[in-house]
């Protein structure tokens, strides 16, 4: 019978690798935690009207990558959440957070999201994303808080050589504004654009200069800029993030082509790059989205938020050398010379683990020998051994692995023993 093999475009992440997602996410929510953010968890599946309304019909993740299904007990259609900004949108509007006295209100998200495509590293078909969104605000300072926050977090990661890409992507008026330039530009070019830039251009215009296609991107070099078009206030609103970004030292270049690949942005958008990993060199994304709480039945409240992948991170610590102070071994491995000792050690492994001390004994029925290298595979800080004359005398003979000290000692003072060290 053939094996069944896990599905492409996932993976398995074993021992010895968690770890490291374990310390990113533990730091992670310390980090937000400093920044007053607090966490929430949504399903993993919403109704897909959701996604359509909040992420865009005519956007590469509505219109290619989402798996959807129908509800076999109804007509409702679910979708795994290819993304989680319009879940957080619909539990911040359905659970009447705008109605806490604490605004504006600041949550963040660590989960799995899944889009079908293309498998390739850093991208894979579930994966997980790390993302933060704050409502109840359109002040610039918050814009740069949540750049600066998700730059400061990279920085503490070890990551070197990170920048911020931002533009103005405006008002629907702007946007209105400056959309029939933009069409008599790309209608120029129309027959040598790709076929999904050409249907773009009647449905969503804006959508053609976030194309990936190499020959899209050389036709549309000089297309007009958004930034030409902004009102005052949205001109004012860019130029004051700008300033708060360069006051917080956080290094940024303005890139007019940058829309984002969803239809929800205005004003703010940004990305964060480091140029050492090449194709993946876009690290997180995010941007101001005014309009989406109301677009998904609350009132007109404005919204700003960013997410990242667990994977892409890990795939630039990789390609920088950085090596996260995750804790591996145990604490203690209980080390059998006879059989008859097996019930005192396991007496023993259960204080010590009550006690918070990570510890391990042999089930295998294995030598003294097998055993003491099966401590020291576990890289156990300790090794505590019990033979006939210790168990005879109610002792242990605690041995410190690195450095080959041992010594005799009560078996009741074993906790306290470790503890001191």
């Amino acid at each position: 019978m053939a094996r069944i093999q896990i599905p492409r475009g996932t993976q398995d992440i074993l021992p010895g690798a968690v770890e490291q997602w374990q310390y990113i996410e533990a730091k992670a929510r310390e980090h937000f935690r400093c920044y007053n953010y607090r966490e929430i968890r949504t399903p993993m599946f919403e109704h897909t009207e959701l996604f359509q309304r909040g992420v865009g019909e005519t956007t590469d993740i509505v219109e290619k990558e989402m798996y959807s299904v129908r509800n076999p007990r109804s007509e409702d259609q679910l979708t795994l959440r290819p993304e989680n900004t319009a879940g957080v949108v619909r539990s911040y509007v359905e659970n009447k957070m705008y109605g806490s006295p604490n605004q504006p209100t600041k949550l963040y998200y660590i989960g799995p999201m899944f889009r079908h495509e293309r498998p390739q590293a850093g991208r894979l078909r579930q994966f997980t994303q790390i993302g933060a969104e704050t409502f109840g605000s359109s002040d610039p300072a918050i814009d740069a808080e949540v750049i600066a926050m998700v730059f400061r977090f990279f920085e503490k990661m070890g990551l070197k050589g990170l920048r911020v890409d931002l533009n103005s992507v405006g008002t629907r008026e702007d946007r209105a504004r400056h959309r029939s330039y933009l069409l008599d530009f790309l209608n120029n070019v129309r027959s040598e654009l790709c076929e999904d830039c050409q249907s773009r251009i009647d449905r969503n215009p804006l959508r053609v200069l976030d194309c990936k296609n190499e020959k899209c991107k050389a036709l549309t070099k000089d297309a007009p800029s958004l930034l030409a078009y902004l009102s005052e206030e949205s001109a004012a609103h860019f130029a004051a993030v700008q300033r708060y970004l360069t006051d917080l030292g956080i290094p940024f270049v303005v890139d007019n082509r940058l829309v984002r690949g969803l239809d929800y942005y205005t004003l703010t958008a940004f990305e964060i790059k480091m140029a050492e990993i090449g194709a993946v060199e876009t690290l997180c994304g995010g941007g101001r989205y005014n309009g989406l709480v109301a677009e998904l039945g609350g009132d007109d409240m404005p919204g700003i938020g960013f997410a990242f992948g667990v994977e892409r991170l890990l795939l630039a610590l990789e390609k920088q050398g950085i090596q996260l102070p995750v804790e591996e071994g145990i604490d203690c491995y209980l080390v059998l010379q006879t059989s008859e000792a097996k019930a005192q050690a396991f007496r023993l492994l259960d204080e010590l683990r009550q006690a918070g001390i990570s510890a391990e004994m042999d089930y295998l029925d294995r030598k003294m020998k097998a055993q003491l290298k099966a401590a020291d595979r576990l890289s156990a800080r300790f090794t505590a051994i019990i033979g006939e004359a210790e168990l005879a005398n109610g002792t242990v003979v605690l041995k410190e692995m690195a450095t080959g000290e041992q010594r005799e000692i009560p078996a009741g003072e074993l906790v306290q023993a470790i503890r001191g060290h």
